[in-house]
């Protein structure tokens, strides 16, 4: 009776394929997680980022990611910072590592793709890490961020490396623009004849 209380209490509802009620214990599959709700400024901080503002003819949306885009050298780095705290964030959700991994890989993308002068602009203003990172975390989540007050780990690890290749390929972006423009500045000098 003791035993038959604890798997109940154990126990997660859900239906199978034909539609019929049943009950997962121990290690019964479950077909669909629960939904999870997000946090609220997670979601506020994708939209402000990504669809905050609409051009009425055409009906598109875009966010402050496209505006700070366009300051050079610094609106590439600032925005892939936000997105990447999107990401740090998914780690108390507990979703599955491969989510993780397509998270980073979303940022990256926008990241590498945006530092092309103009068009690296209009793509990252349809690519939206931010938003497809949030949709990537009500999909996958799998407990609520009031559940697991901190997340396991292996996965902050898995995200640190992540962030770090990241943070290392902003790094390397900068000091190759810096390292560029000294070339170009101190060749104009070399080419000059003496007087």
């Amino acid at each position: 009776m003791v035993s038959a209380d604890l798997r109940a209490d154990r126990a997660i509802d859900y239906r199978d394929q034909t539609g019929k009620r049943k009950l997962a214990t121990g290690n019964s599959p479950v077909l669909r997680p629960r939904p999870v709700q997000i946090e609220r400024e997670l979601e506020v901080l994708s939209q402000v980022m990504d669809n905050q503002f609409r051009i009425p003819v055409l009906g598109w949306r875009f966010g402050l990611n496209a505006i700070i885009d366009l300051i050079p050298e610094f609106g590439d780095v600032a925005t892939t910072i936000v997105a990447l705290y999107v990401l740090v964030s998914a780690v108390r959700y507990r979703v599955p590592k491969v989510t993780l991994l397509r998270m980073g890989m979303n940022i990256a993308i926008y990241f590498v793709v945006g530092l092309i002068p103009l068009a690296g602009d209009l793509f990252a203003a349809w690519w939206k890490p931010n938003i497809r990172n949030i949709n990537l975390l009500r999909r996958r989540a799998t407990v609520s961020a009031a559940e697991a007050k901190r997340g396991r780990a292996s996965d902050w690890l898995f995200v640190a490396l992540i962030a770090g290749g990241l943070v290392a390929k902003i790094l390397a972006v900068d000091a190759e623009r810096r390292h560029g423009s000294q070339r170009r500045h101190g060749g104009e000098k070399d080419h000059r004849e003496p007087s």
